[in-house]
Order: C-alpha cells, then sequence, then structure tokens
C-alpha cells in the first residue's frame, strides 16, 4: 500500500477517535447550553463535532489523495454506462439490505432496526448541520478508505473476492454494531461490486450517499410511522445510516 494511502487511513481513525476530546471541549466552550439536559447537551456538542471533524478530514484526505487516479487492476466503463451503474447501484444496495435484514430477523432471530441510526437521527433533529455529515460526507470518507484504498489495494492482489470480503468486514465492524455485521458486510459487498464492475470510485459513492440521503429523509418524515409498517408488513424495512 502507497505511504499516501496510509496517512488517509490514519487521518480517518484520528477524526474517529477526536470526539474523545472535541465533544468535551465544545461542551467546555457553551455548546449546548441551551439544550433541556445533560444528555441532549452532549448530544449537540456531539453533532457539532461530527461536522467539524469530518470536513477537516474529508479536505485533509482529499489532498492527500490530490492527482491519484490509479484504479489499480479495473477497467473503467464508459462514463454513461457508469453513470447508469450508479443509479442502479442504489437499489442493488436497498436490494442487499433488505435481504441481509430478512436474514437477521427471520434466521438469526435478531431485532431489525439500528439503535446507531436511532441516535444519529435524533442529533440530526438537534443540529441540522449533522445531515450534511450524515448523508454525503460521511459515504464519501467510506468509500475512499474502505473501497478505494483497502479493497482497491487487495483486489490488486488477491481479486474480488477476498478483497471484498475483508474490505466489507471491516467496514461492517467499524459501526460498531456487530449484531448488524451481515448486513453492514452486505452493504460492503454491494459497494465495493460497483467499484470493480465500473472501475470508478465515484459510482459507489455516488450510490451509497443517495441511499444514505433517502434513508435520513424517509427515517426523520416518518420516524413514528417506520416501526408499525414494520410490524403491520411481518418485514423489517431495513432502512439503516450506514456511516459512525
Amino acid at each position: 500500500m502507497k505511504r499516501h494511502y496510509w496517512y488517509v487511513i490514519i487521518t480517518y481513525i484520528a477524526m474517529q477517535l477526536s470526539s474523545f476530546i472535541g465533544v468535551p471541549l465544545l461542551h467546555a466552550l457553551g455548546i449546548g447550553q441551551s439544550a433541556k439536559s445533560p444528555i441532549e447537551a452532549a448530544k449537540i456538542a456531539s453533532g457539532y463535532w461530527a461536522v467539524i471533524s469530518f470536513l477537516a478530514a474529508l479536505i485533509i484526505i482529499l489532498w492527500l489523495l490530490r492527482g491519484v487516479r490509479d484504479e489499480r487492476g479495473m477497467r473503467q466503463l464508459p462514463l454513461a454506462s457508469s453513470s447508469m451503474w450508479a443509479i442502479s447501484g442504489v437499489f442493488l444496495a436497498l436490494i442487499a439490505q433488505s435481504i441481509a435484514a430478512n436474514i437477521e430477523w427471520r434466521l438469526l432471530g435478531i431485532e431489525p432496526g439500528s439503535e446507531n441510526t436511532r441516535q444519529i437521527i435524533d442529533i440530526i433533529r438537534l443540529t441540522p448541520l449533522l445531515v450534511i455529515v450524515a448523508s454525503i460526507i460521511g459515504p464519501i470518507l467510506e468509500e475512499i478508505v474502505f473501497r478505494k484504498i483497502i479493497f482497491g489495494s487487495l483486489y490488486e492482489k488477491y481479486h474480488f473476492w477476498p478483497a471484498a470480503l475483508v474490505s466489507s468486514l471491516l467496514f461492517a465492524i467499524a459501526h460498531m454494531e456487530p449484531e448488524h455485521l451481515l448486513l453492514y458486510t452486505a452493504m460492503g459487498l454491494t459497494f465495493a461490486f460497483l467499484y470493480a464492475k465500473t472501475g470508478r470510485i465515484l459510482v459507489p459513492i455516488f450510490a451509497h450517499v443517495t441511499m444514505n440521503t433517502f434513508v435520513i429523509v424517509v427515517q426523520i418524515l416518518l420516524a413514528d410511522e417506520l416501526e408499525k409498517m414494520m410490524r403491520q408488513a411481518g418485514l423489517p424495512l431495513a432502512l439503516w445510516r450506514l456511516w459512525l
């Protein structure tokens, strides 16, 4: 792996760990003082720090990758075909998500729903700026780290399945919801397929960003109805936010 790729991974990890310092700092500076409770204040500070840290990480990572165009071992499809795969990828991701959620629920007995997603939606309601991170910046960073760098580096040596499985498992573990390891791995495999199929990292980025935006909009607008819909339909509507 090239040295600047290691710098990107270090930047990403540092960004994730920075909340242990950044959130208390913002809280000490008075961010969230108008909150109704200490828990709400912590969520507000967390939301603002996420915006700051993710934006800073994106700027640094894009600077580290300036001029990099090496889609190693991948044949690039024409732009028109890649655009079709980008749009189709949104539906592929939702289908993979639904299948994995059904397997978790029906075969493994894991209740549908994500505590991670619920917490993020709660914070978005308190700090609306966080929607930019959850729907756009977060997915871009994840695709750069887990698909372009990790999957791409492994794909160059070991081809699709070993590279896709390893990078997707790491992607799943990074979400820190072990009960949904299958679901996040399925998502990672879908995005890895889109990247390998088109040779363009912008394709899984588009699919990931669009899917996350859709999920967030639906959960914010229909939050009170989602659980009722899932129970009435008898199916877990696998609407997940794939970040954090």
